[in-house]
Formats: C-alpha cells, structure tokens, sequence
C-alpha cells in the first residue's frame, strides 16, 4: 500500500518505515483518519496497544493539538517497536515501549485507548475485552477496536459463528458503544466510559 499524497508528515514517515521493515500489517487510513479526529478532542494520555511499526500510532499523534496530551504504545516485537522507535525519536509527546501491553496498566487511566481486535483473521490479538481493559480507561474516555467486518444480523456473526466480543462491547452498561463502517468492507467500534 502506497501512502497518500493528502497523508500527515507523520503518518507518511510511518509508512516509509513499514516499507523499510517489510511491515504491512497496519491500520487503515480510514480508520487512521478517525483516530485522528478523535485524538484532537483528548487530552491525557492515549495509548495504543500493538503499535507494529507505529501508523496507528503516527494517525493518532497527527492529532494532537498543543502539549495537553501524550500517548505510549507498547509492542512486544522488539524489531517493529525498534522500527517505531525510528518515527518518534525526537517527539517528546510520544513514548513507544518493547514491551507487552501489560507493562501499560500503569500508565493509565488513558483518555483514549486503541486496540486491535484481532478479528481480521478470524482470532483474536489478545485479550481486548471489555473487562480486560475497562479499569485501564478513565471516566468519559474512549476505545477504539479496529479490524471487524462489518455486520448487520445480532447477534453479530463474524467467520461463520457468533462474534462475542462484538456483542459484549455493544451490550455492557459501562460504556456506550457503536459500530462505525469506515469502508464498505471494514467496521470499528467506539466505545465512551459512562
């Protein structure tokens, strides 16, 4: 995939690091531009969980306005936090670990939270549950899981079976949830922290 001419700075350094890495696992620009909007509206810190070589991260950081907000993002590969690392060095807003998600608990409660859903083969990236994640989210902040499919029918069916982790997310009272089509064969949702 080849960046785009109307890309940020940042988001296209990204892609020319995902080059280099031979990387092209990544989020898609629509979704990029949706972690945009919404970074620009948080202060706090933001984190992402499985940075790759760092796009979804470089989407969110375009976002930012002023120094009111931070994000630190974790990527147990040490090669692609390495090639992630080559983006931000010089960024004092941005934080990339070689470390397992976890080592992130401790950095929160986090304004805004970006997670894979692992969903776009079928299985999932981790534990991106609702429980898993919701003390690590402060009070009106917002989650974001990309790579679903997107589904009409409920219970949502994902792969031929019931897509559980769709409907926990759309169904649990401590947050408020919606799906959001941002391409006619991609879906995420957006959850806010009642």
């Amino acid at each position: 995939m080849s960046a785009s001419p109307d890309l940020p700075p940042v988001v296209e350094r990204a892609f020319a690091v995902s080059r280099r890495a031979g990387y092209v696992s990544f989020c898609r620009n629509e979704t990029g531009r949706l972690l945009a909007m919404l970074a620009a509206t948080r202060d706090g810190t933001m984190a992402e969980f499985g940075t790759g070589c760092g796009v979804g991260t470089a989407w969110l950081r375009s976002g930012v306005r002023g120094e009111k907000a931070t994000i630190v993002t974790a990527e147990l590969d040490p090669e692609l936090a390495r090639a992630a690392t080559e983006i931000f060095h010089d960024d004092p807003l941005v934080e990339v670990l070689a470390a397992n998600w976890s080592t992130l608990m401790d950095k929160g409660p986090f304004s805004l939270l970006f997670l894979d859903s692992g969903q776009s083969d079928g299985r999932l990236a981790g534990d991106v549950s609702v429980e898993a994640v919701v003390d690590l989210v402060e009070d009106g902040g917002i989650v974001v899981l990309d790579d679903f499919t997107p589904c009409e029918s409920w219970p949502p069916i994902a792969y031929g079976r019931v897509d559980v982790l769709r409907e926990q997310w759309l169904t649990d009272e401590r947050f408020t949830t919606v799906e959001v089509m941002v391409a006619p064969d991609a879906s995420t949702l957006i959850a806010t922290k009642r």
